[in-house]
């Protein structure tokens, strides 16, 4: 077992007898040696095959001077932003620099460039010329084709193009980046490398892709025709498959950018294999002393089970990412990964998530799959679940019995998302008994999105009756166990198709049950989904149906607020978004408004013409803040509630 970090100074990898390493790996993220970060496993893979590897991480990228800290590697350099994009890690939606990088030494800003992946690459040429390049990563596979940038309004080139790399490697990588080595060991150039699955390249445009190809559309057409760029992404989206997948060519003057197929995701030994190499878990000690690195906190006594996700919700990028097609280790990898925490000298007892990109799925959506590949023209859950889904939760069930069983653990937390509508299907609801039991750390976290079924639909979420029949249930399982736990929804604001109406509609649905978020998400157009094509185009990509799509910057603010309609700092918001919808009927005291008139305006019809009456309000209020942004903790809690508020009314009372 390894009991050191792979080198970041030229004196560690001399000191570990590397003279010159095989690669050089360039992180956007500060050094975190645990397989919940890509450059940690890309690293250790590359190692375990007998390959050296060095890393730079967050290398100061104003000059190339850092990029030559370990000399010019043997075989390449690897590029990466970090976990995410660096555009997404440095602003907000509302395109506001963020405060805080959670993957920097103590959260600090500003140690990594936007559009890290360009940069770093120019400056690895600076310094080295045409040594090879691979970037790889979330930021370089979601950016792979032509794409909707929208911190820059506009179509941006592929970031194979712009960063002047050789190759990229899309999606989980270790196959891949393991057949490039090998390569390139064998003294392929790296301008020849056209045939591994998972990966994009650039050749002439009198070349022939090595597999049956689609596309091959012109960025200048993709760059000012909207219709034509929907249709771009509709067949890219098409074509993620690893089983029936071809090839996807894209054209930029005289050369042809052909993306291959994607390369078949890993089995389960070789999944545990991969869990299985030595991660010393934490950051590099020389993060202490500035505070070391916030990302570590949720995920150091994490574990990962699975990957992949057939739930097909058009705002997320796994789909272009990690695929739809699932797979999971094995329950005795994940239990020996619970016993090296439980083992580790901080550990307190809790494992904080057995998750993944969702939490309750442990194999493909049906048998099906596994010979024909994913369907192209629909999903497995939504709007309504295929008649071929295979749901069980047996095996999970049993997975988590087995490492609660690990000596020393004290409770296992579901800290990632539970797809509430899959386990909504299962006719044994053994696994929603023993989550509410067992596996909720105070509130459990769930991504209803929306409440309008139209909305829900350019989501690609189910129907908001399948939540509402999950919440119930949910509640009532609370209330049989004696638990007092809440329910988190996930919400998001302004997404394609959702208008103002709609706004005002989710906020009375909130109101009904007593649910104040006390956060939510704008929809944040980032590279990869289906639903940034529909913000762009006004298209859905994937049917080519018209979306409306809200852009009015004053408009977007209000159906954000209405989400919250119960902060006083919204109140204005609020009042004219109800004027503008010609709801002034949810303005007032009474109970079914959801704001107070404004100051002066006096009391109109409906509203509560006494101080008794507003005291009520703000004791239901308080009464409705249960979580802060989660609903009461059990059923019956939102009628107390409610009854407490018109006791208090009564006896004029302000709690």
């Amino acid at each position: 077992m390894y009991t050191q970090f792979l080198p970041v100074t030229r004196e560690e990898m001399l000191g570990r007898g590397i003279s010159r390493p095989d690669f050089v790996y360039v992180t956007g993220d500060a050094y975190v040696d645990h397989p919940s970060f890509g450059a940690a496993i890309i690293s250790r893979v590359l190692e375990h095959a007998g390959y050296s590897v060095a890393i730079l991480a967050q290398p100061d990228y104003k000059t190339c001077d850092d990029f030559k800290r370990f000399g010019k590697p043997r075989l390449g350099f690897l590029a990466t932003s970090g976990n995410i994009d660096s555009m997404v890690a440095h602003y907000s939606v509302s395109k506001h620099r963020r405060k805080t990088d959670y993957y920097s030494p103590g959260g600090k800003t500003g140690l990594r460039p936007d559009r890290a992946v360009i940069v770093y690459c120019n400056r690895i040429r600076e310094a080295y010329g045409d040594v090879p390049v691979i970037i790889g990563g979330l930021e370089a596979s979601l950016r792979r084709f032509a794409h909707y940038d929208y911190w820059e309004d506009r179509v941006r080139r592929s970031i194979l193009v712009d960063s002047r790399a050789d190759i990229l490697s899309y999606g989980m990588g270790e196959k891949s980046i393991l057949r490039i080595a090998e390569l390139l060991d064998k003294g392929v150039p790296v301008k020849k490398i056209h045939d591994v699955r998972g990966t994009v390249y650039l050749t002439s445009e009198d070349d022939t892709p090595h597999f049956d190809f689609v596309g091959g559309y012109d960025y200048d057409d993709l760059k000012t025709d909207k219709k034509l760029y929907a249709r771009a992404f509709g067949e890219q989206y098409a074509e993620q498959d690893h089983i029936n997948g071809r090839a996807v060519t894209e054209r930029y003057g005289a050369r042809l950018l052909v993306q291959n197929p994607p390369m078949p995701p890993l089995t389960r030994q070789e999944l545990d294999e991969i869990y299985a190499l030595p991660y010393t878990r934490n950051y590099h000690p020389m993060y202490e002393e500035k505070g070391g690195v916030p990302a570590i906190e949720e995920i150091k006594f994490s574990i990962t089970h699975n990957r992949g996700c057939f739930g097909g919700c058009n705002f997320c990028a796994l789909a272009f990412h990690q695929g739809r097609s699932v797979s999971s280790r094995s329950i005795e990898s994940v239990v020996e990964e619970a016993k090296y925490i439980a083992a580790m000298p901080d550990f307190k007892g809790y494992i904080h998530d057995v998750g993944g990109p969702t939490a309750n799925f442990r194999f493909p959506s049906c048998d099906r799959q596994l010979t024909d590949g994913m369907c192209k023209n629909r999903k497995c859950l939504a709007p309504k679940p295929c008649k071929q889904l295979k749901v069980s939760h047996k095996e999970y069930v049993e997975l988590l019995r087995q490492v609660e069983q690990v000596k020393g653990v004290k409770k296992v937390f579901i800290r990632s998302g539970v797809r509430f509508d899959y386990l909504m299907l299962d006719p044994d609801d053994s696994f929603f008994r023993k989550l509410v039991r067992d596996h909720v750390s105070g509130q459990l976290k769930v991504a209803p999105e929306h409440c309008c079924d139209s909305v829900l639909m350019n989501m690609g979420k189910p129907p908001i009756s399948v939540y509402n029949a999950f919440r119930k249930k949910y509640f009532q399982l609370n209330g049989q166990y004696g638990k007092n736990q809440f329910l988190v929804p996930y919400l998001i604001s302004s997404h394609p198709g959702s208008t103002l109406k709609d706004a005002v509609e989710l906020a009375l649905y909130l109101r009904t049950f007593s649910c104040m978020p006390e956060q939510v998400q704008d929809f944040y157009p980032t590279p990869g989904t289906a639903s940034t094509v529909m913000f762009y185009t006004g298209i859905n990509p994937l049917n080519g149906r018209s979306v409306y799509v809200e852009r009015d910057p004053e408009i977007k603010r209000m159906q954000r607020a209405l989400l919250q309609y119960n902060r006083r700092e919204n109140h204005e918001l609020v009042r004219r978004a109800l004027i503008k919808c010609g709801r002034g009927d949810l303005i007032g005291y009474g109970e079914k408004c959801l704001v107070p008139p404004q100051r002066g305006a006096g009391k109109g019809k409906g509203a509560a013409g006494n101080e008794s009456a507003r005291n009520g309000k703000n004791t239901q209020a308080g009464s409705r803040k249960a979580t802060g942004n989660g609903y009461n903790k059990t059923a019956k809690t939102g009628q107390a509630s409610a009854a407490k508020g018109r006791k208090a009314a009564q006896r004029g009372k302000q709690k």
